[in-house]
């Protein structure tokens, strides 16, 4: 499969969720409840960060025993963990960043990726290669809502998936801009909830993000 066609495919992976919920897990049990959580509450893609020993572990779990979960594995810095996240069944690939080394690993990636970038001239240099759905990161940091309106006009192809400092209060501001495709955040999974098992809390944060994205879909 092609670049042009394996970005296709993310561009359609990141519309289908609308919101994606950036996981951090600490156990492979704690991830199933987790899945669980956001599955009842509506969200059925998530982004599965390696920033802990057990990710992998956990990933590999997740698509073994919940087909109905769409698991990206998020914070993807190297070519070998693209290799080791892929190896444990991980439908897409996320970066926060991506130099030139690592984009050399990712055109040849065997599954959708969504390669991270923080300036016009890092969207250009990833574009020249053939990718256009990418992830804007640290987004409000970087600019937000500003920088997304000034990318749309003379990066017109660009799709974007904001993330970074997006939380239940703006996502609808994001996801209403043209370009954006899907926003990124933690904000219906913090950790806390995750280390007391709130799972409740999971649940129906995750039901009001389903919301946003229903309402953005109709607007």
């Amino acid at each position: 499969m092609s670049i042009g066609q394996h970005q296709a495919k993310a561009e359609q992976l990141l519309r289908d969720a609308g919101i994606l919920p950036v996981v951090t897990v600490d156990g492979v049990e704690q991830a199933r409840r987790l899945a669980d959580a956001l599955l009842e509450g509506g969200l059925r893609s998530i982004e599965l960060t390696l920033r802990t020993p057990v990710a992998l572990e956990a990933l590999a779990a997740l698509k073994r025993d919940m087909p109905d979960i769409i698991v990206g594995a998020g914070t993807v810095l190297t070519s070998e963990q693209m290799r080791q996240a892929i190896d444990a069944g991980a439908d897409f690939l996320v970066t926060p960043g991506t130099p030139p080394s690592l984009a050399d690993a990712l055109e040849q990636a065997q599954v959708p990726v969504v390669p991270g970038a923080a300036t016009p001239t890092e969207f250009l240099a990833l574009m020249t290669r053939g990718f256009h759905a990418c992830k804007l990161f640290p987004a409000t940091a970087v600019g937000g809502l500003a920088m997304i309106r000034g990318l749309d006009g003379p990066l017109a192809d660009l799709v974007l998936c904001p993330t970074g400092g997006i939380s239940e209060n703006n996502a609808a501001d994001f996801l209403a801009q043209p370009n954006v495709a899907c926003v990124g955040g933690s904000w219906m999974v913090p950790r806390p909830w995750l280390a007391a098992g709130e799972w409740d809390k999971v649940r129906a944060a995750s039901r009001r993000a389903a919301a946003i994205v229903a309402d953005a879909r109709a607007s």
